[in-house]
């Protein structure tokens, strides 16, 4: 057994990992570099790389990473990058050498991203020259090279030098199994530090399939797709998905997100999908540009990473018609979990599963279950559950989290729902995102959901905290629509005849932009963080 695997600590009940041949992922870019060569693989601005273009520079840079630093197969090579087409390539280069690509959020502080390079046991770094105290951090006996991303031309260490001295190299791809890791997908941290979640050659590929047949059915060489997030999440997993159709990707450019500029290129390029959260869906959506531009060629606008408010996915659809796609899924299931196809948006509320993130994906199974694992009857709320070969091969190094997160077989997602008789799954939030007052469980979801029904209210969040009466209280973040007046007292009251006495947030609090994380998410951890920063939990915790 290869060091990797039995760092997994056989996650799935001991099956020993398989040894079954399959294709390596970058043989989709080498097909495309053979039957659509001087089409568009990659297009930044005014720049643009055709397959042809774009399997030469990966082979080079896989000839460089070879030779010159000796990177072989099972190599974990760290990136800290924003998005270019140097980080794509680096990307089916480490695929192509057998490597194993290892993105980090290129927001994380140089600390956070040390971390991920020792807990990967990265040998070599890839950093964007914008990032010399990250790759300072990193700098460990255990680290073999870094190639810097814009750095200075005719270095060493430059990437672009080293892809110019080694064009004209062809690099076979290398030979995989299928349980052969390709990616070391981080988990966001929402409890704990970041955790390195294996997906495989085998795996992904399974994956890319599901993504075209489930997601964006009908996507051929002629799509292109609109990146709007970082390619080291699931970003990165949705490009895959456009080399794998031979569809080109366009690369939002650099710098501060502008719905204008996203909608000027869905225009200009014709884009027919994007993936992006339901933040963002909103932001464009609600920003006045939408109106001005030629958005027919968008057919699948996929969000994902969070469920979708109510309002906001009527307003959605009001505004660019049936071209939603919700789906649900973790990083260690590769976003496989469910999906709410186009045809299943309404917004009417009479037609619309509403609360639903959809249906099974194809060669998925979930299970309700209750804490020793027994399954729930349809309709009763217990902890998601899955299988199926989207999964992931367990936590890299990390024996205690696998034996933690599988059971019997079972993914445990750590997301609360239940499905009702079509199978349809309904998440009522995380297992983490509950609290307890006054001995009743109580989910934030339902009470977000309510607090959005106001007119004057943009985005929400509840979360608990300390009471020493209750044990814990909610209470209630809130972003305004522009121009709204409406105070925290008012909102307090509007709520109070429309819920249950015991799930009323004891305390509203407006906010002028809600804190997210570098995908744009709503999570509770970063809210809490900001409000005990700025001491606005103190009275809660000393009442």
């Amino acid at each position: 057994m290869s060091s990797w695997a039995s760092s997994l600590a056989d996650p799935k009940g001991g099956v020993a990992p398989s040894t079954t041949r399959v294709s390596n992922l970058a043989n989709h870019l080498t097909r495309n570099a053979r039957q659509l060569g001087d089409e568009p693989a990659l297009i930044w601005g005014d720049a643009q790389w055709t397959w042809s273009q774009m399997d030469a520079r990966v082979n080079a840079l896989a000839a460089g990473m070879r030779d010159r630093f000796g990177v072989a197969k099972g190599d974990r090579i760290l990136i800290q990058s924003q998005n270019c087409n140097q980080m794509f390539e680096s990307m089916l280069a480490c695929f192509r050498l057998g490597a194993v690509w290892v993105p980090a959020n290129f927001r994380q502080t140089p600390e956070e991203v040390a971390w991920l390079a020792q807990s990967s046991g990265a040998s070599g770094m890839i950093w964007g020259a914008e990032f010399p105290d990250h790759a300072a951090a990193c700098d460990t006996p255990e680290r073999n090279f870094t190639l810097v991303i814009g750095g200075t031309a005719g270095d060493d260490n430059d990437f672009d030098t080293l892809v110019q001295a080694h064009m004209g190299q062809t690099v076979p791809n290398a030979p995989v199994d299928r349980d052969d890791p390709c990616w070391f997908f981080f988990t966001s941290g929402t409890t704990g530090r970041p955790k390195a979640s294996v997906l495989t050659h085998g795996q992904m590929a399974f994956v890319l399939l599901n993504h075209l047949n489930d997601l964006m059915p009908g996507t051929t060489h002629t799509a292109r797709s609109l990146c709007l997030a970082p390619l080291s999440h699931g970003a990165g997993v949705h490009q895959m998905t456009q080399v794998a159709a031979g569809a080109a990707t366009v690369l939002f450019p650099s710098g501060r997100f502008d719905p204008a500029v996203a909608w000027k290129i869905v225009q200009d390029h014709k884009i027919s999908n994007m993936f992006t959260v339901p933040t963002i869906v909103k932001m464009l959506v609600e920003h006045e540009s939408v109106g001005q531009y030629d958005t027919s060629s968008l057919k699948h606008m996929i969000y994902a990473g969070a469920p979708m408010y109510r309002a906001d996915q009527k307003y959605a659809l009001s505004v660019l018609g049936k071209v939603l796609v919700q789906y649900f899924g973790l990083g260690e299931v590769t976003g496989n979990i469910t999906v709410l196809p186009p045809n299943e948006h309404f917004e009417d509320d009479d037609e619309m599963r509403i609360g639903s993130c959809g249906h099974p994906r194809t060669g998925i199974e979930i299970s309700i279950q209750g804490n020793d694992g027994t399954e729930m009857p349809t309709g009763q709320q217990g902890e998601i559950c899955v299988i199926g070969p989207a999964v992931f091969a367990g936590y890299y190094n990390n024996p205690e989290a696998n034996t933690k997160s599988f059971r019997d077989g079972w993914f445990r997602t750590g997301d609360l729902g239940y499905v009702d008789e079509q199978g349809y799954l309904f998440i009522t939030g995380r297992e983490s995102d509950m609290y307890i007052s006054g001995g009743s469980n109580i989910y934030p979801r339902e009470i977000e959901e309510k607090i959005l029904t106001h007119d004057d209210v943009s985005e929400t969040a509840v979360l608990g905290v300390p009471d020493p009466v209750w044990g814990e209280v909610g209470i209630a973040v809130c972003v305004l629509r522009d121009n709204a007046g409406v105070s925290a007292e008012t909102l307090q009251t509007w709520l109070k005849p429309k819920i249950s006495s015991y799930k009323m947030p004891k305390r509203f609090i407006i906010l002028d932009e809600m804190p997210k994380s570098a995908y744009g998410k709503i999570t509770k951890k970063i809210i809490r963080e900001t409000l005990e920063e700025r001491g606005l939990l103190e009275q809660e915790v000393t009442s």
